[in-house]
């Protein structure tokens, strides 16, 4: 019996140093695509080394904008003003536009230009957007273009840093259920934070009532404020982009979703090209 309980252990050990086994390169210049995370290096299995190669690269964007004013009609009727001042009550103020914050997260996959891309729904309707890099510097951002069809958004840093790292796409047609996945983003505004699970499903459409399509499913603890932020394989390449989750709160319970990278190369395609 003792070692039947030891099998899964076993396989995920073994299933983890394959993994780190099959990637190879130089983590923390340029594009990331294949860094070297030989993941045993200290005789226990630790997605550490892969994590140092990749997490420079996503970073945290927070967003201005304008409350629209509300309209009250009740309040602003001319009767109910005069009402008011018959009886020398005070008249109630008409609300003035305001100001929100909001945080999402995203990554950049052109350090050369400096091109950061986000969920369209984090940055939308913004007036200014800020974006931290994992070493705490900020910039101002622009938005290049939005698809609304893939809820995808590409930024533009202003200046352009020198340095800045780069995630590649992988093929995420080439996922499978079981597959291990890091999501990596700013939940509640936090800062950077990196979850693990495996892929739950694939397929997965009409989530939330959106309307996107063939999104990928992940027990990867994804909040608010993950949004944007990549779905990474244990090759460090972009397999999705952190989109939703399902829960009764507005909290993790274990589904997630992401929008494949297939989908999401096409549409940042479609924003530079029309841009």
């Amino acid at each position: 019996m003792r070692a039947i309980w030891r099998l899964p252990i076993c396989l995920f050990v073994g299933l983890l140093v394959a993994g780190c086994a099959s990637v190879g390169g130089r983590p923390g210049a340029g594009p990331i695509g294949s860094p070297e995370t030989a993941c045993c290096g200290r005789g226990y299995p630790t997605l550490a080394p892969l994590v140092r190669a990749v997490t420079p690269a996503v970073v945290n964007i927070s967003v201005t904008s304008t409350v629209p004013l509300e309209e009250h009609a009740f309040f602003d009727d001319p009767e109910f003003r005069r009402f008011l001042k018959r009886f020398g009550l005070p008249l109630p103020r008409t609300p003035r536009a305001g100001r929100r914050q909001s945080v999402g997260s995203g990554f950049v996959f052109d350090a050369d230009r400096g091109y950061v891309v986000t969920n369209r729904h984090v940055v939308e309707d913004a007036d200014k957007i800020t974006v931290t890099l994992k070493n705490r510097s900020t910039y101002r951002a622009r938005l290049v273009g939005s698809d609304i069809s893939a809820d995808i958004a590409v930024l533009q840093l202003s200046p352009v840093p020198a340095g800045l790292h780069a995630l590649r796409f992988g093929n995420s047609d080439d996922l499978q259920v079981g597959d291990y996945v890091l999501a990596i983003g700013n939940p509640f505004g936090i800062g950077q934070t990196v979850t693990s699970g495996i892929v739950s499903a694939l397929g997965r459409t009409g989530v939330g009532g959106d309307g996107l399509q063939d999104l990928i499913q992940t027990d990867a603890s994804i909040n608010p404020g993950n949004s944007g932020g990549p779905l990474i394989n244990l090759a460090g390449q972009v397999v999705g982009i952190d989109i939703a989750l399902l829960g009764p709160s507005g909290g993790n319970v274990g589904i997630g979703f992401a929008t494949p990278s297939k989908l999401v190369e096409a549409a940042i395609q479609r924003v530079l090209t029309h841009r």
